[in-house]
């Protein structure tokens, strides 16, 4: 079932599924259950994505006013359909920013 979704910067349609939310909620402790809200607006209006291991995309987003980074990886698949595949919070920036950068704010 369908929670939210959102446009891409590829300005592709980005789902997340009540499934997802749950493995998100359930699974990475540092989301509070109700922010979906913030992970689908990292999706859409991030502050860098970058290239991920596996073909995903990686929408970051800074948290405001600390050194703590919401990740959203999702799957764009074609031009018009894509998910969420999870999301974290890290502090750890040392590996992320080693990644190929697909698209920057600045």
């Amino acid at each position: 079932m369908l929670l939210a979704k959102v446009i891409s910067k590829n300005k592709v349609t980005i789902r997340l599924t009540h499934e997802r939310w749950y493995h998100i909620s359930s699974s990475h402790l540092e989301i509070d259950p109700d922010d979906y809200k913030s992970v689908m607006n990292t999706v859409a209006n991030p502050d860098i994505i970058l290239k991920g291991d596996q073909g995903e995309l990686l929408a970051v987003r800074k948290k405001a006013g600390k050194k703590v980074w919401i990740v959203v990886p999702y799957k764009e698949l074609g031009k018009v359909d894509g998910f969420v595949l999870t999301a974290y919070l890290t502090t750890d920036s040392s590996w992320l920013f080693k990644k190929e950068i697909i698209w920057n704010r600045e």
